[in-house]
């Protein structure tokens, strides 16, 4: 720990037993958020601008600005918020703001074009239109794992992180209907029965669910929206640029911290295009999720996970389409009618193929809550039974 950061860390202890012998509430103690003044699409004054409302609207953060000198930093030092004066590239901000986070200089950063090794992807969080309710993104840049159903079970347990680290006990999730999301809510449901403890969200259609699709997303039908790394970075940049054509982010808290288990410090995520009130958004969001310690709380969220049989898990939700390599004949072809849902894409064909070897025909299809099978109204009973005891559905 610096000189600097020893010295106030001393000071807050007496402060606090100062409180405590008057019989005064503690002060909160506040929280320093690095900002690198990284080049961007919008001008870096709009950095200092979402520094300067940042502070002004929450006492207890406090800002340090990392890199040149730029319009607008005279005012933001008579405020209070300090300067660390570095190079201009994306190098040498990125040094040293992590040399301040190593140092305990500051408890947060945010930036932008920084790299997280594989393994860490990070949680943003928006304000939905619907009806003004926030909700967190997992994930929205990074990659929590190279398998991309393991990553977006990581993506869950980091959302929900995020989540309780902002004040939220026991967050709702949902699952957002692309790849891989039957499988995901199908290890997430075994998580869940084996002593995790989790809850579903509810999707605002009328057949409900955990699987969420665009009604969900404008309603804020859930607490932590689950998805895919490149899914979750699109639906950042919509949720914060609708309002502005796209060229301005302006809602919002960008793109979140990096979560994970390969990168220990606290690092937020910018756009290019992220305007003063995004910035404003992310500097309170690293504020509160330093105080709310949040990467302490996946580790504890991962261990839970693990300890209700993760990792055992993993083997058993291969893909099945994988499985299926051996041809299977086609039964006599019918009129096919009755819908089956709840089947994942990536698992269509091969679920189609285990009713065939069951002597069920069937057909593939995409109905409006996503992949279907459609067999005769005679076999739909019998096939709803096969794929559940198979694991399809």
């Amino acid at each position: 720990m610096s000189g600097s950061a020893l010295k106030q860390a001393i000071g807050e202890v007496f402060l606090e037993l100062g409180d405590a012998l008057e019989g005064r509430a503690p002060v909160v103690p506040r929280v320093r958020v690095g900002l690198t003044l990284s080049p961007n699409e919008v001008g870096r004054e709009e950095l200092v601008r979402g520094a300067v409302e940042a502070v002004l609207s929450h006492s207890d953060i406090e800002v340090v600005l990392i890199g040149p000198e730029v319009e607008g930093l005279e005012e933001a030092l008579r405020l209070g918020i300090s300067h660390v004066p570095a190079g201009d590239c994306e190098r040498d901000l990125h040094q040293a703001m992590e040399t301040l986070l190593k140092t305990g200089e500051i408890q947060a950063a945010v930036t932008m074009h920084f790299n997280f090794p594989l393994g860490t992807a990070t949680v943003g969080r928006v304000v939905t239109p619907g009806k003004g309710r926030e909700m967190f993104i997992a994930t929205t840049t990074g990659t929590s794992d190279a398998d991309r159903v393991k990553a977006m079970v990581k993506n869950a347990l980091a959302g929900i992180a995020c989540a309780k680290a902002c004040g939220i006990a026991r967050p709702k999730l949902g699952i957002l209907n692309v790849e891989g999301a039957r499988m995901v809510e199908r290890i997430l449901r075994k998580l869940q029965s084996q002593g995790y403890d989790l809850e579903f969200a509810t999707s605002v259609r009328s057949d409900g669910g955990a699987v969420m699709r665009g009604n969900d997303l404008l309603a804020g039908a859930c607490d932590v929206m689950v998805t895919d790394s490149l899914t979750g970075n699109i639906l950042m940049k919509v949720f914060s640029s609708f309002t502005t054509g796209g060229e301005y982010e302006a809602l919002g808290y960008g793109y979140g911290p990096g979560i994970g288990e390969t990168y220990g410090h606290l690092v937020f995520i910018l756009s290019r295009a992220s305007g003063a009130p995004v910035v404003a958004g992310a500097i309170r969001y690293a504020a509160q999720a330093a105080q709310g310690k949040v990467l302490a709380l996946y580790k504890e969220e991962l261990a839970r996970a693990k300890g209700a049989g993760l990792e055992g898990l993993w083997d058993a939700e291969e893909v099945k389409g994988e499985q299926t390599a051996a041809p299977v004949p086609e039964p006599p072809r019918k009129p096919v009618s009755e819908e089956i849902p709840g089947i994942d894409i990536l698992e269509l064909e091969a679920a189609v193929r285990a009713l065939w070897k069951a002597g069920i025909y069937a057909a593939s299809g995409m109905g409006c809550t996503g992949p279907v099978i459609l067999v005769a109204p005679e076999d739909a009973e019998t096939a709803r039974n096969l794929l559940r005891q198979e694991g399809y559905i």
